[in-house]
């Protein structure tokens, strides 16, 4: 009976080291950017790592061609470009987050995080 009761205040300790390391990652995913660009460069789009869209720049000679339906298939794809980088830094953070901390199950629930990919330092 002691046994398990150890167990238990063992789970109760990396419980609370989990939630102040999910704190910590918050704010470092928040303040992180990545960048996604299309039109060789002509769009650019900006997300923060808690996928976010902080900017987008779109290029003035694009703006000059006048042609709307190019410049919202760019938008969009620069947007899934830095939507994708910024999910591959999270499912990073969440990886390095966990590596020191023995959790069942962990790793198959960022795996799930990152669409179902195992997670990448």
């Amino acid at each position: 009976m002691l046994k398990g009761l150890g167990d238990l205040a063992s789970l109760m300790k990396q419980a609370s080291q989990m939630k102040g390391l999910v704190g910590e990652m918050q704010e470092k995913l928040s303040r992180l950017r990545v960048t996604g660009t299309a039109g060789g460069g002509m769009v650019q789009v900006e997300v923060s790592g808690d996928q976010k869209v902080t900017a987008c720049t779109i290029s003035d000679s694009l703006v000059a061609t006048g042609d709307r339906e190019m410049l919202e298939d760019l938008v969009v794809a620069a947007t899934n470009q830095a939507m994708e980088k910024a999910r591959e830094a999270a499912a990073a953070e969440m990886n390095q987050l966990a590596g020191g901390l023995d959790v069942p199950g962990l790793s198959d629930a960022l795996s799930q995080i990152n669409g179902g990919n195992p997670p990448t330092a």
